[in-house]
């Protein structure tokens, strides 16, 4: 079970607030049919941008779960510059995890949520803020690049002490949820497969290569992502992938 106090600090450093009804802002289309706004073009085919994301949504086979708690503002495309790592600290499966966030009416979320079997939920839009990253490290605004301006509504936030007072990173950034508890082993090739593919599916919604970081990079007194992370992390950062292209084309051999 996933602590209300770890995802509290973990995630946002927010503290509850009246729970919100949850209830769909959005069409009945599937995800296929909602596809990236970077896409001008109207006709399609076998090699255009939006056939790749189709492509790439079929093969991770999203499960969406959107909730009315989890939206805090727009993130029009040319806002987005990174993807945010995060680990849940607990075992729930990912449809648990969403049903937490939203039982506990702190409207903290993020993104998507990928499961050790390589599951993947979405339970907030690619063009939505969500509060996943919260507060960080003093400085961190300009290091970053991101900008503590409106487009956030900041509900539910509570400040955490003069020294983790930036707030910039969600209306930047896309939040990810892997299930994992640190120091509890390795996480399954599973769901770090899915994982290499959302964060292609992410790339291609955009039109962009966002940069790769995960929370504690953000706000230096979190844990995730885990120490068992750190290797991955480093290839994700430069080739987008868990394994680093020499480890995968060896095994290709």
């Amino acid at each position: 079970m996933l602590a209300a106090l770890t995802l509290t600090i973990m995630l946002s450093g927010c503290t509850e607030h009246s729970p919100i009804v949850a209830e769909s802002l959005y069409l009945d289309a599937p995800l296929q049919d909602r596809l990236a706004p970077v896409n001008s073009a109207t006709t399609e085919d076998a090699h255009s941008p939006r056939s790749d994301i189709r492509k790439l949504s079929q093969e991770l086979g999203i499960v969406e779960d959107y909730r009315a708690a989890f939206i805090h503002g727009e993130k029009p495309a040319e806002y987005q510059k990174y993807i945010v790592l995060h680990d849940t600290e607990g075992w729930g499966s990912p449809q648990s995890v969403i049903d937490y966030w939203d039982g506990n009416g702190s409207g903290v979320a993020a993104h998507f949520i990928v499961g050790v079997d390589g599951s993947v939920y979405q339970c907030v839009l690619l063009d939505k803020i969500a509060h996943h990253a919260g507060f960080g490290d003093i400085g961190n605004n300009q290091a970053f690049d991101v900008e503590d301006e409106s487009r956030d509504d900041r509900e539910g936030t509570v400040s955490i002490g003069p020294t983790y007072p930036d707030y910039g990173m969600n209306s930047y950034s896309v939040g990810i949820e892997m299930v994992h508890v640190g120091g509890d082993g390795d996480y399954p090739i599973e769901q770090l497969t899915a994982l290499d593919k959302l964060i292609a599916y992410i790339d291609a919604y955009f039109g962009l290569e966002s940069s790769i970081i995960d929370h504690k990079a953000w706000r230096s007194t979190n844990s995730d992502t885990s120490p068992e992370f750190a290797e991955y992390l480093r290839n994700y950062q430069e080739f987008r992938s868990y394994q680093a292209v020499s480890d995968a084309e060896s095994k290709l051999e």
